[in-house]
């Protein structure tokens, strides 16, 4: 334990304390996106249209995929980090034992049922017979490697349980940095065309994942699981599975109501696919940034609620909110006085029909961005102090407002319905999850009995 205390998450001013654990994480996911526009001008350059075509046809199927991964290992790392404060070594083996089992488990089984079900993905998602061959090489090379992605995410997660945002965000640059390489080798030298720069993806995670690990062995002995810690696992890994499958299954519904708000801006023509993509991508930046500051607040409590330090949970959360509303502020003002910088980057000629669209889109949706804020912070506070019931009902909420607006209002409002969509369902999902943190806050221990072990502090928080 002596070498994960200077990460400890449970000491030190709570404001600083999130802030230096924050920013690693927003300089990684910013750099992700940079990287991931790099990539696809790299297909797009080299191979054609109708390759960056095949690539992006697939992308709603890999994000699907992806965003149930990334849930699965985040509530892994939750478990882990309520470990981690209190101080429970024994605990702390345990669950990463867990953690691995599980990852093993889901690898073998995403893998076979995605590899198996992509022709009839192609078929579903009625992608042009042009493209189909291409699409499909890329969408079953990338899920071939779903393992790889499942490892990547699961050692990440777990440094960042240990209190440790530094290592990940190294290996991450390394990985978009490799990524890039790759994708120009196996293209341009290799002729692999789009498959290759699937192989691209997998082969530069799995390697920035193994690097990560060998690092994570040599700064932390915890991680040395031993056998006599796969004894008596049933309980662990039913906690970790319910917690960790709760989270992938939220994730993954979100893009449900994205799918339905791509299929209405569809149907209305191709100056408002174009608009509402661009300003999609400036949209990425604030939910990268929010991802990333629900990812410190998600750690930073885990750890407390595991300590028993409810007082600091109260000071944390206060503290993620005003970095997180701040920088939704800055993001805000940028985002619309650079809308249509942000059009021309991605279109050379852009029309004043998709100036339209995409400015309707970001003066409605930028200036709610305090409310992504309060969702993420909020959302997950609760899952962290152990409550996986009220993040599910928020998540469904959100879907059904999101499919509400845009399936129901559609016919009346047109791609307005489309705008307000996200806006409504933060609101809505936020109406849930801040009543229900502070009824747990309200039954918290007195300060006087904050160190009470963590099987006491979970009988005191309700769901």
């Amino acid at each position: 334990m002596s070498n994960t205390q200077k990460m400890d998450l449970t000491v030190g001013q709570p404001f600083y304390c999130l802030l230096k654990f924050a920013i690693p994480i927003i300089i990684g996911n910013l750099f992700q996106l940079f990287y991931t526009l790099a990539d696809s001008v790299i297909v797009g350059k080299t191979l054609g249209t109708n390759a960056l075509a095949a690539v992006g046809s697939t992308s709603i199927i890999i994000y699907f995929v992806f965003c149930f991964i990334n849930g699965l290992t985040g509530g892994f790392g939750i478990c882990l980090g309520q470990r981690c404060g209190a101080k429970d070594e024994t605990g702390m083996r345990k669950s990463i034992t867990s953690a691995t089992v599980l990852s093993i488990a889901f690898s073998i089984l995403l893998t076979a049922v995605c590899c198996l079900l992509s022709h009839q993905l192609i078929s579903l998602m009625q992608i042009p017979q042009d493209i189909a061959k291409e699409a499909y090489d890329y969408m079953f090379v990338v899920l071939l490697g779903t393992g790889a992605t499942i490892f990547y995410n699961t050692i990440s997660n777990i440094l960042r349980a240990l209190g440790d945002s530094r290592t990940p965000l190294y290996f991450l640059v390394f990985s978009s940095i490799l990524n890039i390489i790759l994708d120009l080798v196996f293209i341009l030298s290799f002729h692999m065309g789009v498959a290759g720069a699937a192989w691209a993806t997998i082969l530069s995670q799995f390697i920035s994942a193994a690097l990560s690990l060998l690092v994570g062995l040599k700064k932390y002995p915890v991680l040395h699981i031993q056998l006599q810690d796969f004894q008596h696992l049933k309980e662990s890994l039913l906690l970790h599975l319910k917690t960790g499958f709760q989270m992938g299954f939220q994730m993954s519904v979100m893009c449900i109501g994205q799918l339905a708000m791509q299929a209405v801006v569809n149907s209305i023509g191709t100056d408002a696919v174009a608009g509402y993509t661009a300003a999609s991508k400036a949209d990425q930046v604030s939910v990268l940034v929010n991802n990333a500051m629900m990812t410190a607040i998600s750690n930073y409590v885990a750890q407390n609620f595991g300590a028993g330090k409810w007082d600091r949970i109260r000071q944390g959360v206060r503290a993620s909110l005003i970095q997180t509303e701040g920088l939704n502020v800055l993001m805000c003002v940028g985002i619309l006085l650079l809308r249509h910088p942000i059009v021309r980057l991605f279109l050379s000629d852009p029309t004043s029909e998709i100036y339209r669209y995409s400015d309707l889109y970001l003066t409605i949706v930028a200036p709610c961005y305090f409310l992504l804020g309060l969702l993420a912070v909020y959302r997950t506070t609760v899952q962290s102090m152990g409550n996986g019931r009220a993040p599910f009902l928020a998540c469904i909420i959100e879907l059904i407002m999101r499919l509400a607006a845009t399936l129901g209002l559609s016919s009346v409002l047109g791609y307005l319905s489309v705008c307000i969509a996200s806006p409504l369902a933060w609101l809505g999902a936020c109406s849930l999850l801040i009543v229900c943190y502070y009824r747990m806050i309200r039954r918290a221990p007195l300060p006087s009995v904050e160190k009470a072990p963590m099987f006491q502090l979970r009988k005191q928080q309700t769901s």
